[in-house]
């Protein structure tokens, strides 16, 4: 799974760990009680990101299908999110990786497990 376009999907889903953890900590450290809501939901997708790159280097039939399920999950968080971030903006007075559905980081957010989605059902073909 990780070996040709696989390879660049676990290197954007490693960049986004590190950024998306990055980012909760500086977050939660600076003052979490400003939107608890937002930073939280930050370290979920910093968690999410990280497992999915876990299962797309780890590789094997087991690891697909969890990678499957997360890239699922995820962006089910991504539309959810994203959806509730315009529709109520009060309740997120700081954004988050997935707010907008991910505009501040050029819509790969919403991308990304589509993507994901797309090589993993390939993979198990493979």
């Amino acid at each position: 799974m990780g070996t040709g376009p696989g390879r660049v999907l676990v290197w954007f889903y490693g960049v986004f760990t590190v950024a998306a953890a990055s980012r909760s900590i500086v977050e939660v450290v600076r003052g979490f009680d400003r939107a608890p809501l937002a930073y939280s939901l930050s370290a979920v997708a910093a968690v999410v990101y990280g497992f999915i790159t876990y299962s797309l280097v780890r590789g094997g039939e087991k690891a697909r299908r969890a990678a499957l399920a997360c890239c699922a999950a995820e962006l089910l968080g991504v539309l959810v999110v994203g959806a509730w971030t315009l529709a109520e903006p009060s309740a997120f007075p700081d954004s988050t990786v997935w707010s907008d559905f991910g505009m501040g980081y050029l819509f790969i957010p919403v991308i990304l497990p589509v993507t994901g989605m797309i090589w993993l059902r390939r993979a198990k073909r493979a």
